[in-house]
């Protein structure tokens, strides 16, 4: 009985009533696990993938895959409509531009019908990691992800240091070197300058000599 005037008080400051509950936080799922953890071909085939595209876990290959099967759902359920229809129209529209704007499907095949055909790989070509390996600024699929995350990529003049960001066909040619990293003409590295700060001083000592 003591603690009800307390939480009254409470209750009266935060401006809410007393049997009132807190607002739910509503956040949707970024990935889903596999029904079956142990199927043997599923394991082999994400972990081609994993190997393919230096991906860090097989989380990063079912969120993929949640994406592709959202896609996919938002598809099948706009062919159930008639040809005509003002809702397939318009989201069928936005749906495939926006899937030839990011690469995934070819300019050639804006069909809701080749939607259905997309597979996880066709995701994964345009991730950034993927990317800077096939421009040849990293010497290998790893060391793309390495240079992403120690922030000497930039795309136009973003710097971008996650290696899932997904680009745009119209920001293809411009991913480059950070001005500000070492192999994009900026400072050299803490190990460099250390190197030739002792360089210098070796030279400095033998010429005293």
């Amino acid at each position: 009985s003591a603690l009800i005037p307390l939480l009254r008080r409470v209750h009266g400051a935060l401006s809410l009533p007393l049997d009132a509950k807190m607002p739910k936080v509503v956040c949707s799922k970024t990935y889903h696990t596999p029904r079956r953890p142990f199927e043997k071909e599923r394991l082999d085939r994400e972990l081609k993938l994993l190997g393919e595209y230096g991906l860090r876990c097989k989380r990063e290959v079912w969120r993929v895959q949640l994406q592709l099967a959202k896609i996919r759902k938002a598809a099948r359920e706009l062919l159930t409509l008639e040809e005509k229809d003002p809702k397939r129209l318009f989201e069928g529209n936005a749906l495939l531009r926006r899937l030839v704007r990011h690469g995934i499907l070819d300019e050639s095949k804006m069909k809701l019908d080749y939607v259905l055909g997309l597979k996880v790989e066709d995701f994964l070509e345009r991730r950034l990691q993927t990317q800077v390996f096939k421009l040849g600024l990293a010497k290998s699929i790893h060391h793309a992800r390495v240079l992403i995350k120690q922030r000497h990529i930039r795309v136009g003049k973003q710097l971008v240091n996650v290696p899932s960001y997904v680009v745009r066909l119209d920001s293809q040619k411009h991913i480059d070197f950070s001005l500000k990293s070492p192999y994009g003409g900026g400072r050299a590295g803490r190990v460099k300058r250390k190197n030739a700060n002792k360089g210098g001083a070796d030279g400095g000592e033998e010429e005293e000599d």
